[in-house]
């Protein structure tokens, strides 16, 4: 029974499902948040992200044969996401908006990383503290900034 298991999860690539579940799930708390906040890269962008990071870093695993390295692809990912984050990077009015969407992107394409190669515990982990990042900063930032301004 366990052999039949193993192989129906091989031919139906069951373990790829689960990741790309799994991208759904951590990718689309992260771009709930976003969302809820009203920021420009929002749920789907990255839900879809995660589940691009996982599909890229687990055709490197399958594709690299012999001495291939399946690292490269996991370093082409950060540059390109890098390119798509420096695209909600805006210069206006003397002040600069959306950094943190750009490392809102690049940090959820660490956890698709993460998911296709199998590290699952880091990858939820990564996204809970992202999320403890994006929420507790908020209330930080709004003390700072009433401090600042009850000083002036």
């Amino acid at each position: 029974m366990g052999a039949l298991f193993d192989q129906l999860v091989e031919v139906l690539r069951l373990d790829l499902v689960l990741q790309l579940a799994l991208a759904t799930l951590l990718g689309g708390a992260i771009g709930l948040e976003r969302e809820l906040s009203g920021k420009p890269a929002g749920l789907r962008t990255n839900i879809l992200i995660c589940m691009g990071s996982v599909i890229f870093t687990q055709l490197s695993f399958t594709m690299a044969t012999g001495t291939a390295d399946p690292t490269r692809v996991a370093a082409q990912i950060v540059t390109g996401v890098g390119f798509i984050g420096a695209g909600t990077i805006l210069h206006a009015r003397g002040t600069v908006v959306g950094l943190t969407s750009a490392a809102t992107i690049w940090v959820v394409a660490g956890i698709g990383v993460a998911l296709g190669a199998g590290h699952y515990l880091e990858a939820v982990g990564s996204t809970v503290f992202v999320l403890v990042v994006l929420q507790g900063m908020r209330w930080v930032e709004g003390l700072i900034e009433r401090r600042s301004t009850v000083t002036r």
